[in-house]
């Protein structure tokens, strides 16, 4: 609780205002103002408080002890809602009484003692002669004396005025060098908070959040945390600076959205983490469609604030004035609310709410970024809710329609790069438009992700490693990369330091199935059998009967003399596949741990045929084919080099 401190025990003076503590009144240019005793309470509280954060939970000891029968909540935000009436204040654009969303309040305004005595300044008068010269009747025979005594006096006063200027520098410099502002380089935007009643609008405030995140993204010299990472945060009560610990930021922007029709304010405010202390506020409002414009304003006035300067492509991205298809960005919006989701389910949602967008509005790129984007995730194997053949073409095709419309787009940069590589097998033109897509977000942890898959494919690992270790700072909390970073490990050999990694992840989400899938694949690796197996069985429940952790569990089973079991997966499998899609790379994987090379190499072939991703012949499982020529032809023909991993 923060420590009160008291401006004055009686009155208290603040703009218009005066509180008379002891009488327990609120005046307003003398005028008495009716006000309840539990919000005078309140506000007395959040006044000697002024300028600090008053936790919910310090005016829930304060003000509710624990033998109040009341609803706290309820009765909290009823007195603020009657503070604000007696001040005519207003929560979206506060002058005395701010929210801080998931925290509790602060009083904005400045206070004064109201009882301190009014000083008036000194006028200057003539120096008076002292008692013993006035009683004297010769006071001319000393005139010399005291000339030269006033000149003296005068050096005095004039060498102790020179001091205390000296002083007075000294002083400022001091204060100056200690109330310098803060060097800020990383900040997390929190997920802004949603004003309206309706839960159903959530999708909207995510999306503003994503919109900043994004807008703040493009500035190289800021580290901005992703989507993924600040999300776990939305209905955390957690303090301010152990969020900035967590996610290592120097600063976080918090805030507010409030859309009434097509009417959209939106209200941020930046803090700095490490002392809880505000930096700046401000509230945008306008129209609808005016919504991209608001939100570059919120980014550039930040960008001021922290004083980043900004090359000439940033200053254009921030000031490009945009405006959007009402209705168009409303499907954009819970497209990408949906997407966001990461599941299968959520991908099918999405894909019809952006396709939605497109109709509403045909040259609106973005809606054709997240075609791309979803695309792209359906016809991948972690979630393989189309084919590659099926999927990716159309990924493809929608991103270079976003590009055409807007070649600045980083995510559609992003979203072809991975066809290209996946799908297409083109790794110099997919390696171009990653680093394109960087260089426009460099903040955007999903291109440093797949970028760090695409220098794998290279045999590049330690700059592969450094890449997703790139996309892990901004996404401290992502899943997928933690675990991918942990694969990436395995691959250049790093098998104890992968099983660290694995063991983080799993820390983080005991129930991730992939984190388990890659701890399995460092215990392999180390003839660490039996601990393989328990982690890639509950790597298989977790996942619902993923077909490359099934694959792993059969390569774990032979590995550790269980055949039997290793055949029973392997049908099982083969069960599974069908005309369109064989899970042949999967399949060729439990071959391989076989020992049937023939049989490995004909799936492998098939899996060819539909277009696999080649990032799965990186992995362990494919060592036992890696001096076969037919494997050796098939890495030619895909367009891959001879990494070190497939020269293994």
């Amino acid at each position: 609780m923060p420590e009160e401190h008291h401006p004055g025990a009686g009155r208290l003076r603040f703009g218009l205002f005066e509180m008379d503590l002891p009488a327990g009144e609120l005046r307003k240019h003398g005028l008495q103002i009716r006000i309840q005793e539990q919000p005078f309470q309140v506000l007395a509280m959040l006044v000697q408080n002024a300028g600090k954060v008053v936790t919910r939970e310090d005016l829930q000891k304060k003000l509710w002890p624990a033998d109040t029968f009341v609803d706290f909540d309820h009765g909290l935000n009823k007195a603020i809602n009657k503070i604000r009436e007696a001040l005519s204040d207003s929560a979206e654009s506060p002058r005395y009484v701010e929210t801080l969303s998931r925290r509790g309040y602060r009083f904005l305004a400045e206070v004064k003692d109201a009882d301190a005595p009014v000083r008036s300044p000194g006028l200057p008068t003539q120096p008076q002669p002292s008692e013993e010269v006035r009683d004297r009747p010769d006071v001319t025979g000393k005139l010399a004396v005291h000339k030269q005594l006033l000149r003296l006096h005068a050096w005095k006063i004039s060498a102790f005025a020179l001091l205390a200027l000296m002083a007075s520098l000294a002083t400022w410099r001091l204060h100056s060098l200690m109330h310098r502002p803060p060097v800020i380089r990383s900040l997390a935007v929190l997920p802004l908070e949603s004003l309206s009643s309706e839960a159903s609008q959530d999708y909207f405030a995510d999306g503003m959040t994503d919109e900043l995140i994004s807008d703040l993204g493009q500035i190289s010299a800021l580290r901005v945390i992703s989507r993924t990472s600040v999300m776990t945060y939305k209905y955390a009560r957690k303090p301010l600076p152990q969020i900035a610990r967590e996610l290592n930021v120097d600063a976080v922007v918090e805030g507010t959205v409030l859309r009434s029709g097509d009417q959209v304010r939106i209200t941020a405010q930046l803090i700095e983490a490490a002392t809880d202390k505000h930096l700046w506020s401000q509230s945008y409002e306008g129209e609808l469609r005016d919504t991209l414009t608001l939100q570059n304003k919120v980014a550039s006035a930040i960008a001021d604030q922290i004083r980043i300067n900004l090359n000439p492509q940033e200053q254009a991205a921030l000031k490009n004035t945009k405006f959007v298809n009402p209705q168009a960005y409303e499907f954009y919006l819970k497209g990408r609310y949906f997407w966001n989701k990461r599941t299968a389910d959520g991908l099918k949602v999405a894909l019809a709410y952006f396709n939605q967008a497109v109709d509403e509005d045909p040259k609106y790129a973005q809606a054709y970024s997240g075609l791309a984007d979803t695309y792209a995730l359906l016809g991948d194997w972690q979630y393989a809710a189309m084919t590659p053949k099926e999927a990716l073409p159309k990924a493809k095709a929608a991103a270079i329609k976003a590009l055409e419309l807007d070649s600045t787009l980083g995510e559609a940069h992003n979203s072809l790069a991975f066809v290209l590589d996946g799908f297409d097998w083109d790794l110099d033109a997919g390696g171009k438009e990653f680093r394109r897509a960087i260089d426009l977000n460099p903040s955007y942890a999903t291109a440093h992700h797949w970028f760090a898959w695409h220098l794998s494919l290279l045999g590049r690992y330690d700059e592969a490693i450094a890449e997703m270790r790139k996309a892990e700072n901004l996404d401290p909390l992502s899943l997928i990369i933690n675990a991918d970073l942990a694969e990436l490990l395995v691959l250049a050999h790093s098998y104890d330091e992968s099983i660290r990694q694995s063991n983080k992840t799993i820390e983080m989400d005991p129930n991730f199935a992939m984190a388990h899938n890659q701890l399995a694949q460092g215990y392999l690796e180390k003839h660490m059998y039996s601990e393989a197996v328990t982690e890639l069985e509950k790597a298989v429940r977790l996942s619902g009967g993923s077909p490359t952790c099934i694959a792993n569990l059969a390569r774990a089973y032979a590995a550790s003399g269980k055949r039997s079991e290793a055949i029973k997966l392997l049908s099982g499998l083969q069960k599974r596949s069908n005309p369109t899609y064989s899970y042949g790379s999967e399949i060729a994987t439990i071959y391989a741990s076989l020992g049937n090379r023939d049989q490995a190499m004909n799936w492998l072939e098939k899996a060819y045929e539909e277009r696999f991703n080649p990032g799965v012949l990186l992995r362990p499982g494919f060592d036992p084919l890696r001096s076969d020529p037919r494997f050796e032809d098939l890495v030619h023909r895909i367009g891959l080099p001879r990494t070190r991993r497939l020269q293994l």
